[in-house]
């Protein structure tokens, strides 16, 4: 159970995040709080189903995302 709510939630963060940032609106630098969201979630997938891709890939995003938040919405 536990897997399909990372696993989902990371699809859905992923989702809304490329949207948001995507949209070039004013509020798209919260499109960062669900990549993060979803990043963080797939860290967790990736590394509950022992797949060093996966977890590896997301832990870059989750940084990436980190510096999208303190770019965006926090400096």
């Amino acid at each position: 159970m536990l897997k399909q709510i990372l696993k989902w939630t990371g699809t859905v963060g992923g989702i809304a995040g490329a949207f948001l940032v995507a949209a070039n609106l004013p509020i798209s630098g919260w499109g960062y709080v669900p990549f993060l969201a979803g990043s963080l979630a797939l860290v967790g997938w990736g590394l509950l189903i022992a797949e060093p891709a996966v977890w590896i890939l997301n832990a870059v995003f989750t940084v990436a995302n980190l510096f999208g938040i303190w770019r965006w919405l926090l400096a």
